[in-house]
């Protein structure tokens, strides 16, 4: 019943609505009804949940109006941001921070369908594995299975958004500002940067999300979850008397 005690904390913060659209778009995975019915009513809740975090990011201002995955100047170049903003070129700084985020808002609306895949690929142990799992087991299942998907799309992404709004203009013209006081260079590579960081960003609103799923009880009643668990909160109290 642990199993079944999670999944019923794993849907309170959906709408009945988008559940109740999900349903039956993922076949039944075993020949046991209550397991098959239990795998997809994750799968249903993971698809929303991941739309919920990418249609955030993918927003204007997604990142750069969010402090926890706002895109920063890089580690090895605050020192140029730093001495240019003493010089009086803070606008120039902060014209980049703009694009680095505005880039990452590009390529965050190409993580859905991704996501999606993953979930349609999950198999039985694999959910039941996220179900007795800890805080983020279905955020590290996604980081396992995504990573290399959300490199490869979303770096073409950015690279185009980089370039459309002027961010490789802007570092180029922030680098050369610098260089005017310092014969130092920086060596970054601003595609690979802003990749990274906004799979990290992703991810930790996939965190956030599963969070939410696993712990907010407010509202655990949907049409669909009546219909599959209807009867697990009370056979899981009568186990535990």
């Amino acid at each position: 019943m642990k199993k079944v005690f999670i999944l019923l904390l794993t849907i309170p913060f959906f709408s009945c609505e988008p559940l109740q659209q999900a349903a039956g778009t993922y076949p039944s995975a075993t020949n046991n009804p209550e397991q098959s019915k239990i795998v997809e009513g994750l799968k249903q809740a993971l698809t929303i949940g991941t739309q919920n975090s990418t249609n955030k990011l993918s927003a204007v201002d997604g990142f750069f109006a969010d402090a926890a995955v706002k895109i920063l100047m890089p580690p090895e170049a605050q020192t140029v941001e730093k001495t240019l903003r003493q010089f009086g070129l803070g606008s120039l700084v902060d014209k980049t921070i703009l694009s680095l985020n505005r880039a990452a808002e590009d390529a965050a609306q190409s993580a859905t369908p991704i996501f999606v895949d993953a979930i349609k690929q999950m198999t039985i142990t694999d959910a039941l594995g996220i179900l007795q799992g800890g805080d983020f087991a279905a955020t590290n299942y996604f980081k396992g299975k995504t990573t290399a998907q959300l490199t490869a799309a979303f770096s073409p992404v950015i690279s185009k958004s980089l370039d459309k709004v002027d961010a490789t203009k802007y570092w180029s013209e922030m680098f050369s500002a610098y260089n005017k006081f310092s014969a130092k260079k920086v060596p970054t590579d601003l595609n690979a940067y802003v990749t990274q960081k906004a799979i990290d960003g992703i991810f930790y609103e996939v965190g956030l999300e599963e969070q939410k799923i696993r712990k907010d009880p407010a509202a655990r009643v949907t049409d669909l979850l009546k219909q599959v668990f209807g009867g697990n909160k009370a056979k899981q109290k009568n186990n535990q008397q």
